[in-house]
This record gives C-alpha cells, structure tokens and sequence, in this order.
C-alpha cells in the first residue's frame, strides 16, 4: 500500500525484503502495530493505528498474539506468555494484544535481517520485578 503510493511496483518491494526497513520500530510501524502518539503540553496520549498500514501484516501479528494468548496456559514459561499476562493484567486484553503484535513484529525483523531462528530472551532481560520474584529470583 505504502509502496503503490511512493511509485515501487509492488514486485519490486517484496524483492527488496526485510532491508527495506531501517529499523524494526520501522516495520513495526508499517505492519500497523504502533498506535498513534499524541503528544503535546509534556502529555502524550497513544490513540488508535494509523489506517494506512499493510492490512494483512496486522492481521498475520494480531491473529499470531490472539493464538498466543489462547495457548498461553500451555507454554506459560515462554516470553511471549509472559508478556501478554504482564501486559493483560495492567491495561485489558486489546492492549495486551496488540502490544504482542508489536513484539511479534520486532522480532521478525530481528529473525529474518539476523537470519537466525528465534532465542527466548533471558528472563533477567525481560521481566520486571515482581516477576522475579514470582520466579524465584532468578
């Protein structure tokens, strides 16, 4: 969508592959998994998606962090379990998921510019520290 609006064919943007973004915030942000930011006064305010994203890289992020959270209790050790009822119990089950999109994501930028397969972060890394705690203190 972005591409037809810049003049690339289409063809030539899968070609180009996950260099085309500089960043993974960047293809965060092109799948639609960032919200909006509001900010002014010193106060930012987060809002609703943008609506001109790639619509089905949303929907692939959002329907992967759906069946996370579905599976959850069945690899409740796994980060991404973690994260969604870190994140769930804080905001509410749409936030959580699409802060697991957002995750999600990243990390398939990181997986495919790295060509490595996906590492489970360590838990000191990436847990706060109640969660710590719960775990013994790792």
């Amino acid at each position: 969508m972005a591409a037809e609006e810049e003049g690339e064919e289409p063809e030539q943007v899968e070609q180009e592959g996950i260099a085309r973004f500089a960043t993974a915030e960047k293809l965060a942000s092109y799948a639609g998994t960032t919200p909006r930011v509001h900010a002014s006064g010193g106060k930012t305010r987060f809002g609703r998606s943008r609506p001109d994203v790639n619509r089905y890289l949303k929907w692939a992020f959002v329907e992967a962090a759906n069946a996370i959270c579905v599976t959850r209790r069945r690899s409740s050790r796994r980060h991404v379990s973690r994260l969604y009822e870190r994140i769930a119990r804080r905001k509410d089950h749409p936030k959580a998921i699409g802060a697991l999109a957002r995750h999600l994501a990243e990390a398939t930028f990181w997986i495919l510019s790295k060509q490595e397969p996906y590492r489970e972060p360590k838990i000191s890394t990436v847990s706060s520290t109640r969660d710590k705690r719960e775990m013994g203190g790792r």
